[in-house]
């Protein structure tokens, strides 16, 4: 057994900056990708390579980075950077936060939300096999190269030296290996490498790529883990946001349908990174599905439906034009048609609302059938209520239904109904005004509004 395991190497996410360049009152690592914090893809990711502890290191003033990481992982740690002065330094502010730990160390990013769990596992088995290296790097090739520091290896293809853009020679500059600054670091020289590097630059910091070069003068190996070049984008901006966004969805996407799902028009489908789809699912063109949802077997959803927060049953049929909001639950083979609005309500089995009706905060039972323009009057103003749909029930179009109410099993309301009051089991409700004719009314009105 080696001395260092996949499960013994901590993953340090560096999440500190304010990301001045996005232009936000939000931290930069919280802006969502697929509906979802940029830090906790990469938290997400560095668990599923058995990474552990997980230690994030934030700002004093941006607590809601903190919050959110917890949210995520209640065993994540917390480490403050007081004063930002570099990469290497907002490492060593995870020092005390690792003090029980000796396994390796991985250096992660919190605004590089398209990394794969798969790389940092061959970051790991690269340091655990060879226990001549110090640092393994992440880097990637491009025949473009862009404002990337550069990777110098030697004739044997060690890591030599990282060179940053800004200070290399047209030479260097020409050179297609790239750094993203992702590093795995062994864990017995971790704490040792990064006190001996310097300041001396232009801008006073310690920058964490300095640590190949320490490494090297004390007779440590560095190497290089190729990465693909979409993984390693860094989100600095909201263009490169967009960027990140764009590359996400069509992994979703591509996701998806191997795993069963058709999808008309894949590129005006949008999805949340934790979506479930089961198999046999189809989706039509421009629907946004949002966090929490776990769509079931044989759905179909129709087009510009917009669903959050919603589990959906096996069979089930949704929109066109409909939208789930979070707490709501749809039964197998329910319908819910076009522009039905559905929130915190559960419809069960075989239930109909098939169009232009609002649905909230509400149970409706097995087989019911909701006409079209029903409400449920949820919301006074003060509280919401709680609207109570048996099994088999029939609610005529145009009906409003004031919560807090029961419709008993069975029951049927007539069309233009206001329902204030319980309806008993198989009863009929009707609540509206009797109608009235005057004779030649419309004519007369006529001829009185000619003669203006």
């Amino acid at each position: 057994m080696t001395e260092h395991n996949h499960a013994s190497t901590a993953a340090i996410i560096l999440a500190a900056g304010r990301g001045t360049r996005m232009r936000s009152d939000i931290p930069k690592v919280l802006h969502p990708v697929a509906s979802v914090p940029m830090l906790a893809h990469v938290m997400d990711a560095a668990k599923a390579a058995a990474c552990a502890p997980l230690v994030v290191v934030s700002a004093p003033d941006m607590p809601e980075v903190a919050a959110v990481a917890r949210a995520r992982d209640s065993h994540c740690r917390i480490a403050l950077q007081a004063t930002q002065q570099g990469t290497a330094h907002a490492v060593l502010a995870a020092k005390d936060s690792l003090a029980d730990h000796t396994g390796n160390v991985l250096v992660l990013f919190g605004d590089s939300p398209l990394m794969m769990p798969d790389t940092f596992i061959r970051m790991q088995e690269m340091l655990s096999r060879n226990p001549a290296l110090a640092v393994v790097v992440l880097g990637f090739y491009t025949d473009y190269p862009p404002a990337y520091g550069r990777l110098i290896l030697d004739e044997t293809g060690t890591l030599h030296r990282i060179v940053e853009a800004k200070d290399a020679t047209p030479d260097e500059l020409a050179i297609g290996w790239c750094n993203s600054g992702v590093m795995a670091i062994r864990g017995s020289l971790v704490w040792e490498l990064l006190e001996q590097i310097g300041s001396n630059n232009a801008q006073g910091e310690y920058y964490l790529t300095d640590i190949v070069a320490v490494a090297r003068k004390l007779g440590y190996q560095c190497a290089v883990c190729e990465g693909a070049q979409d993984e390693v984008l860094g989100v600095n901006s909201r263009a490169q946001l967009a960027d990140a966004e764009a590359i996400l969805q069509d992994r979703l996407r591509l996701r998806a349908m191997e795993q069963g799902a058709t999808l008309i028009a894949p590129e005006t489908v949008y999805l949340c990174a934790d979506t479930e789809l089961g198999h046999d699912v189809l989706i039509e063109p421009n629907v946004f599905i949002g966090p929490n949802v776990v769509i079931g077997d044989k759905v179909h959803i129709k087009a510009f439906s917009h669903i959050e927060g919603t589990v959906i049953g096996n069979g089930a049929s949704v929109g066109p034009f409909a939208r789930l909001r979070p707490g709501t639950g749809v039964g197998e083979d329910v319908k819910i048609g076009n522009f039905v609005e559905i929130k915190k309500a559960q419809i069960e089995k075989g239930a109909k609302i098939s169009h232009l009706s609002y649905i909230g905060d509400a149970h409706v039972g097995e087989d019911a059938n909701i006409g079209a323009g029903t409400i449920t009057c949820n919301y006074d103003g003060y509280k919401k209520y709680h609207t109570e749909i048996g099994r088999d029930v029939f609610i005529g179009s145009n009906s409003a239904l004031v919560a807090p109410v029961v419709i008993g099993a069975g029951a049927y309301v007539g069309a233009g109904s206001v329902v204030t009051e319980n309806v008993e089991a198989d009863a009929l409700a009707i609540s509206r005004s009797r109608q009235t004719h005057k004779d030649e009314w419309a004519k007369n009105f006529r001829k009185k509004m000619d003669e203006k």
